[in-house]
């Protein structure tokens, strides 16, 4: 059963990606998970600190979801990197989250509301984003390619571009597009790196 704290963290969750970190009062979080203003501060000290839980299980959310169905497309490394724009396409298509739809990404968002970088939710936002790079440099690396680091640092920026354009232009087979030049770079590292190893 989901405590009052879960509850809490799940609406705001829910309206910070929707209607943004900024324009969400705490007055509207309390009257959606119905709780009192005295429950909130029991929890959370502040607006910054909820939003600080929002990013962490946002984080742990996204990552457990991305990395299952990596994983789940293949056994192989090089397969699950490419399955990693099929996952990014059903987000975008709005089929990953239940009740959530795509709103781009929060950690886009909310660094982009949060600019100063040594902002707490900017920061946490970065971190996000270099575990998603670490995950696909091990990746990399079992697949093989002759410079794993440069790769995975590729690749996502490939998602990012990817995830950027479906928001902003509305195209969610930006995810296709961005599969293929993946392909292309994956299979030109491991080429390079079997001609070495010869």
């Amino acid at each position: 059963m989901a405590s009052r704290r879960d509850d809490l963290v799940e609406t705001a969750l829910r309206l910070f990606y929707t209607s943004g970190f900024n324009a969400t009062g705490i007055d509207k979080i309390l009257a959606e998970a119905g709780v009192a203003k005295m429950t909130l501060y029991k929890h959370f000290r502040s607006k910054e600190e909820l939003i600080l839980a929002v990013l962490n299980r946002r984080d742990e959310q996204f990552r457990n979801w991305l990395m299952g169905e990596m994983e789940k497309a293949s056994s192989d490394p090089r397969e699950r990197l490419l399955a990693m724009f099929d996952a990014l396409e059903t987000w975008f298509r709005g089929q990953a989250f239940k009740g959530l739809g795509f709103n781009g990404c929060a950690f886009i968002n909310a660094s982009s509301e949060f600019g100063e970088q040594q902002h707490p939710a900017h920061r946490t936002s970065a971190e996000h984003k270099q575990r998603i790079v670490d995950y696909l440099e091990r990746l990399c690396t079992e697949a093989g390619a002759a410079a794993p680091h440069e790769l995975a640092e590729r690749l996502a920026l490939l998602k990012e571009g990817a995830i950027v354009t479906a928001q902003v232009r509305g195209m969610p087979e930006a995810a296709r597009t961005a599969k293929g030049i993946a392909a292309d770079l994956i299979a030109a590292q491991t080429a390079h790196a079997a001609a070495l190893s010869t």
